[in-house]
């Protein structure tokens, strides 16, 4: 199973559209969104035939409500809320927007995830702690440097992670 990875779109609507045909030229069936759209009509751009949607908030996802709204509306879209465990594949996931290091560190390594993915800091990352994949797919704003302007892709059969650029137009 294909599993991407994105975060921090920040209102990049052209950066959402690219990610998503990547995701689906892929055959992903299953988008993780670490949080950061910032504003509900960025959620629509999600929507993909045949691609389910889960996401967390962002510390930049004030309109609470809006999200949730966008959300609802979304088919196969999930908001879950500031963390949400997942199992997909057989794999466990622990999925949050990650401003606080130590919380990321913790669930790492507790051993009781197969992956860890978080945003926030815009740089992307693959590390393993204890058996565990850490992953933090980039980010998708102007400021952002291009070798980090990224999604991930995960193969769960193989447990292999790809970080594929997007392209985007701002």
């Amino acid at each position: 199973m294909q599993v991407g990875i994105i975060s921090d779109t920040h209102d990049n609507v052209p950066a959402i559209q690219d990610a998503m045909d990547i995701f689906a030229d892929r055959g992903v069936g299953t988008v993780i969104h670490c949080g950061d759209f910032v504003a509900p009509p960025a959620v629509r751009h999600l929507e993909r035939e045949g691609i389910d949607v889960h996401a967390v908030r962002g510390n930049n996802d004030g309109e609470r409500e809006g999200l949730v709204s966008a959300f609802e509306n979304l088919q196969g879209g999930e908001l879950h809320g500031r963390f949400a465990e997942l199992k997909l594949d057989g794999r466990k996931f622990a999925v949050l927007h990650g401003e606080d290091k130590p919380v990321i560190e913790a669930l790492a390594g507790s051993e009781e995830y197969d992956y860890v993915v978080h945003g926030h800091w815009h740089v992307r990352e693959q590390r393993t702690v204890d058996g565990t994949t850490v992953i933090n797919p980039g980010g998708h704003f102007p400021t952002i440097p291009e070798e980090h302007r990224t999604v991930a892709v995960i193969e769960t059969d193989s447990d292999t992670v790809e970080f594929v650029g997007v392209e985007e137009s701002v």
